[in-house]
């Protein structure tokens, strides 16, 4: 008996406990407000989380072409993650969505894309809030490393976000 229980005590501090798995509640949407340089994470309505944010570096007005600084506006999914970024962590939008894409087609212009929710440029993550002090991104959405821990864990793949000017 004693050997059962030092087995599972073994095992299980050798299992590696899912992100969520902290008794952190999950956001079911995400919402930024571009004007407020706010970001919301929501569930049934209640916020969250709220962070301040950098955006990109010519943040009015949606995002229209590759290399614009601009970050989009309107309806999109954060769809997958990457945890080995050039960025402390980075959560994918899924920008172009068909309405962005009709409109690039039909101006004949590439509409960019890998636009996400990061953090700071590794290596550099003791800027902290400081980075806020600037739109600097190339239309992507940043928070401090932190902040980006509590969204890694709270925000799931296929959770909506929408943007609003």
């Amino acid at each position: 008996m004693i050997l059962l229980c030092v087995v599972a005590w073994a095992v299980s501090i050798a299992s590696p406990i899912p992100l969520w798995a902290e008794g952190t509640e999950r956001a079911d949407r995400v919402k930024l407000y571009k004007s407020e340089r706010r970001l919301l994470l929501l569930r049934e309505g209640r916020i969250l989380g709220q962070y301040a944010v950098a955006l990109g570096q010519n943040p009015e007005g949606p995002k229209h072409r590759a290399g614009d600084g601009k970050t989009p506006e309107g309806r999109y999914v954060l769809d997958w993650r990457n945890p080995e970024s050039r960025y402390y962590r980075s959560i994918h939008l899924s920008y172009p969505n068909p309405r962005d894409l009709e409109r690039a087609q039909t101006k004949r212009i590439d509409p960019g894309g890998g636009i996400m929710i990061h953090g700071l440029p590794n290596g550099l993550g003791f800027i902290g809030e400081a980075h806020r002090t600037l739109d600097w991104t190339d239309g992507c959405i940043a928070v401090t490393n932190s902040e980006m821990d509590e969204i890694w864990r709270r925000v799931p793949d296929g959770t909506p976000i929408e943007i609003w000017p």
